[in-house]
């Protein structure tokens, strides 16, 4: 009986074992789809660039192409996406062939920068039928989420910076103030900037007016159109408003080479690179170079536009409300604060 009795005993022990392999399995499997389910979903984005022509500058402003797409691979490696980019070249048909590709390709969710608007309103309707949702950038797109810049506000920073400097050192002085860049640019940015630099300089100054010089575009011809200027101004004090850093470091060399120093000043529009410089670059905005005529420039932060943008698609991504308008907020970047916004270090 004995042997019969270690027979039943060791298959006792066999099913025990089994039965304990089981339940281990059963929780490594329980615990690799909770591993599973704790990392992230990924999203496939795609962004449709308003423009990467090597030359062309971002809504008149002296960014590329290239920075902003910069700004959107640099910010992705940090999130829980897979980018496709698009150049729309800044062309309407072509910014609709990408919308077309971003659809085939299925992706979750699409930026979208251009700035036609009738593409626009197809471009919104396509992503509608596909159900895919769409993020835009600057320009409007009908029941689209926008992130824009702020151009009225931006202008009236500067126009109140120049107010204020004309209050606090030319009080008892004549001043007279102008716009300088591409005036005649049909861009609705360009026309609010405008509205808000005569916006601010009211706000400081009630009673003046600012006098438009038109560049066409070409910062070198500003320089030309600010000179002439200056020889009917021989007895007044200059606040130059320039549209654009391109134009401001034009009227710069116009202004010393006029031998004007003591009474111009100049507040831009934009803070690219040509103006806070980079780590070894040569840099107009420098806490080591508070006799600069140029008091400062306003910040766009084109080339941040990743780190802002793409946290708004992942909202929208994951099923939260997001505002129907983000706009950025624009700073004066000055000799004061340069170093706070663009530290030398920073490569970007």
């Amino acid at each position: 009986m004995r042997p019969i009795e270690l027979t039943e005993q060791g298959a006792m022990t066999a099913f025990r074992m089994k039965r304990r392999h089981f339940l281990l399995a059963t929780l490594a499997t329980i615990s690799s789809k909770r591993a599973a389910s704790a990392e992230p979903r990924r999203f496939r984005v795609a962004f449709a660039n308003l423009n990467e022509e090597p030359g062309a500058r971002i809504d008149g402003l002296g960014f590329t192409g290239a920075d902003i797409r910069r700004s959107f691979e640099l910010a992705s490696r940090s999130l829980p996406v897979d980018m496709i980019y698009y150049d729309n070249g800044g062309d309407a048909e072509k910014a609709l062939s990408n919308a077309k590709d971003a659809i085939s390709s299925r992706v979750d969710l699409l930026i979208e920068y251009n700035s036609d608007s009738r593409a626009n309103a197809e471009i919104g309707q396509r992503l509608k039928a596909a159900g895919i949702p769409v993020l835009a950038v600057n320009y409007s797109i009908p029941s689209a989420p926008l992130y824009a810049a702020d151009n009225i506000t931006a202008g009236r920073i500067a126009g109140r910076a120049l107010g204020k400097f004309a209050e606090e050192n030319w009080s008892d002085q004549t001043a007279v103030a102008v716009i300088l860049g591409d005036i005649s640019d049909p861009s609705p940015s360009i026309a609010a900037r405008m509205q808000g630099v005569a916006e601010g300089l009211r706000q400081e100054l009630p009673d003046l007016s600012p006098v438009t010089l038109d560049s066409a575009g070409h910062s070198v011809r500003a320089g030309g159109v600010l000179s002439k200027f200056l020889t009917t101004q021989s007895r007044r004090k200059v606040l130059v408003a320039a549209l654009d850093d391109a134009s401001a470091l034009s009227a710069k060399s116009a202004i010393e080479a006029a031998g004007r120093i003591s009474d111009c000043v100049i507040v831009s529009q934009g803070a690219d690179r040509s103006i806070h410089g980079g780590a070894s670059e040569k840099k107009e905005i420098d806490p080591a170079n508070r006799g600069s005529i140029v008091l400062g420039s306003v910040a766009y932060y084109f080339d941040r536009y990743g780190y802002e943008i793409l946290p708004i698609a992942l909202r929208m991504l994951r099923g939260e409300e997001v505002p129907t308008q983000t706009l950025t907020k624009h700073v004066l970047i000055s000799a004061k604060n340069v170093f706070v916004e663009y530290p030398p270090y920073d490569m970007n």
